[in-house]
């Protein structure tokens, strides 16, 4: 399998997993040591997670798949030097507790390391 597809594969299933809100779908694909990054900016305020490790950060993931449900997937482009790769991406994120969906664009950087993330952070802005 070639790096560019392994690369392709690892992210079109997570964001396949976070579409369809499977939490044991996105933690399969993580590095038990991984490191997981979100930043961005909400409607109303600034968002920043850091954390280290899929028992730590695994509670952010079912957080975000109890509290936002996404569609209107896109996937805009892949850049892969590996073990890098940069995905750009829109959906529209629905908060089930505001009950506002948001048009969001996102890039995602991801390190693979033995067909697991061992990093990832993720920037988005609403569009």
């Amino acid at each position: 399998m070639t790096e560019r597809f392994e690369a392709e594969r690892i992210i079109k299933a997570l964001h396949e997993a976070r579409v369809a809100g499977n939490l044991d779908a996105m933690c399969g694909l993580f590095a038990a040591d991984g490191h997981f990054e979100i930043a961005g900016a909400s409607a109303d305020k600034p968002i920043s997670i850091t954390a280290d490790g899929l028992a730590t950060f695994r509670p952010w993931l079912m957080m975000m798949v109890k509290v936002f449900r996404l569609s209107n997937y896109s996937l805009l482009s892949v850049v892969v030097e590996w073990p890098k790769a940069v995905a750009h991406w829109r959906v529209d994120i629905h908060s089930k507790v505001t009950g506002v969906t948001v048009p969001t664009e996102l890039v995602d950087l991801v390190e693979i390391r033995n067909g697991k993330i061992a990093a990832y952070s993720e920037f988005f802005v609403p569009r």
